[in-house]
């Protein structure tokens, strides 16, 4: 299998990370400790390398149009310069990806799927293009990401801004997006800013052309040392998510399952006027009853002991099997194990007191409303 490497693999190397595959591409799974990565986040900021995501461009006078068939939600009622979560769904309602999409002009959106789904999310979109006027061109290959997340992200991010240009960070709502001007060696570049984020965090990523991302990571690193900025890697941004209740694709979103089962069901735009792949599938497991066809919900667990749950990990009512881990881990900034899994919908009530098994000895853990950390505003 062919390992790919970021812009930034080098910059990962030089800061000694420790590498983990991701969806095929050699990602830094930490640096030093990803406990203190973690608090770095929480307390003042992280530096994410997000380029192994995708970058797929819609445009053309049917965009928003083939975007409301492709996609599960109304993706032609996004104002310009907003973005939206929503979901790729089969035939049968079951989860493809999970993506954003930010809509850049009248005729333009940027659609972000997963890293490890990329490919196929770009070539469905250009299969599902056929008989609408809207060209789908994949730029993941020629395209970085960086993300500053955490308390400190936006001071960070006003020392690369030229000052008449701030009011664009600062004002910039949660889920939109801006062309900013970044200078980054003397020279003032106009990139792509968006303020999104999966750490639970304020946060924002920066678009680039793979050329400019090494010096403009070099550059954060450097401006942001006074603020508390490291180096993250992918264990503190699943611990991140984690504690923020925020699923990942592969542990609590997959083919087999559907947007009501996972809480998505606000996502799911049933009342839009035009058809979307899914549509009849969804509409008809909503019908069925409270959305939860499966008979399973996504829901938070909390520790009672110290012990952690992992994915996969069975979950019991009265030593009996009621469902299954997704996610799991002790959580760094409350101080107790949270996991996120499927229960039958009969015990998935905030407050039920549930077991998990851990490896042949029964721990206890009760279910709470997600997500499990928020952060003050």
């Amino acid at each position: 299998m062919t390992e790919n490497h970021t812009a930034l693999y080098g910059e990962h190397q030089k800061a000694g990370a420790s590498f983990t595959d991701f969806g095929g591409w050699q990602m830094p799974l930490k640096y030093s400790s990803e406990l203190a990565e973690h608090h770095a986040v929480r307390n003042a900021a992280g530096l994410f390398d997000l380029s192994h995501m995708g970058e797929v461009w819609v445009t053309g006078p049917d965009a928003g149009a083939f975007l409301d068939y492709a996609l599960a939600g109304k993706l032609s009622a996004v104002a310009v310069g907003k973005a939206k979560y929503s979901l790729i769904c089969n035939a049968d309602g079951g989860i493809i990806d999970d993506l954003i999409s930010y809509r850049r002009g009248d005729e333009k959106y940027l659609v972000v799927p997963n890293a490890g789904n990329a490919a196929t999310v770009a070539a469905l979109l250009a299969e599902r293009a056929a008989g609408f006027d809207a060209v789908v061109e994949d730029a993941s290959s020629e395209t970085s990401l960086i993300a500053v997340q955490g308390p400190n992200a936006e001071a960070i991010l006003l020392t690369l801004v030229p000052q008449a240009q701030h009011s664009l960070v600062t004002e910039l709502k949660y889920y939109a997006a801006v062309e900013v001007g970044f200078t980054v060696n003397g020279t003032v570049q106009d990139l792509l800013l968006a303020r999104t984020g999966y750490t639970g965090e304020d946060g924002f990523e920066i678009y680039l052309p793979n050329g400019g991302a090494a010096a403009l990571w070099e550059t954060l690193l450097e401006n942001g040392q006074g603020q508390g900025l490291i180096p993250a890697g992918l264990a503190a941004r699943d611990s991140l998510r984690l504690e923020a209740g925020m699923p990942l694709y592969g542990n609590e979103l997959s083919t087999s399952g559907h947007a009501y089962a996972a809480g998505l069901g606000p996502v799911v735009s049933l009342a839009k006027e035009s058809d979307f792949i899914g549509k009849a599938a969804l509409a008809a497991i909503k019908a069925a009853g409270d959305g939860i066809a499966s008979g399973r919900k996504l829901v938070g667990l909390k520790g009672v002991g110290r012990r952690a749950a992992r994915g996969h990990y069975p979950v019991l009512k009265d030593g009996a099997v009621i469902g299954e881990v997704t996610s799991g881990q002790p959580s760094p900034t409350l101080g107790y194990p949270v996991a996120m899994a499927y229960v039958d919908v009969a015990h998935a009530e905030p407050g039920t007191m549930l077991d998990v098994d851990l490896r042949g000895k029964a721990e206890p853990f009760e279910v709470v409303a997600l997500p499990f950390y928020k952060r003050q505003k």
